[in-house]
């Protein structure tokens, strides 16, 4: 979805989204990530209904950025770095429907390219298993309770924080470090 100062929205499910904001929250040319529901049945869906996995909805994270400073392309290369793309519904000690992999395209050129890296990726057989990451239009993005907002700089001393959403960090910053905010 093309916003009008140019600026672009990617919508990404890959397990916790305390998980995923961090990450992108670290990328130059990423103005906002907002963690969310996405994908069910349930309108206006509070957390504990996700858990529940009877909402059908995935936790996710909205990006907003500037293809000019990092493109869609860069967003999804780091998208399947930081998770595991290859389990269905689960990612770590995180099991459930709520946990899926998934991409909600805002175009259709999201779409495709979202497709041809998935192709690319088994073609390659990057991970050694076939990538089972979703590529889906994307539906109503219902932002998830204020609590949850940068979640991760509020709580880094958490066990959860330091002992899964730190090492996914820190191979952002070795492995994109070109592409970190300054």
């Amino acid at each position: 979805m093309d916003l009008k100062n140019g600026k672009e929205i990617a919508i990404f499910a890959g397990g916790c989204f305390w998980c995923t904001e961090a990450v992108f929250l670290e990328l130059e040319g990423v103005d906002s990530v907002k963690p969310g529901y996405i994908g069910g049945k349930t309108e206006f869906p509070t957390y504990d209904e996700i858990c529940s996995g009877y909402s059908g909805h995935a936790e996710a994270i909205q990006i907003v950025f500037d293809p000019v400073k990092i493109t869609y392309g860069e967003l999804l290369e780091i998208f399947f770095a930081t998770h595991d793309p290859t389990t269905i519904n689960r990612q770590g000690a995180d099991v459930g429907t709520q946990y899926r992999s998934e991409i909600f395209a805002t175009s259709s050129k999201q779409k495709e390219l979202a497709q041809a890296y998935i192709d690319l990726l088994n073609s390659e057989k990057t991970y050694g298993k076939k990538v089972v990451t979703k590529v889906s239009d994307a539906p109503v993005f219902y932002v998830a309770e204020e609590y949850h907002q940068n979640y991760y700089n509020q709580n880094k001393e958490k066990s959860y924080c330091s002992y899964v959403i730190t090492p996914k960090i820190d191979k952002v910053r070795t492995a994109f470090k070109d592409k970190l905010k300054k």
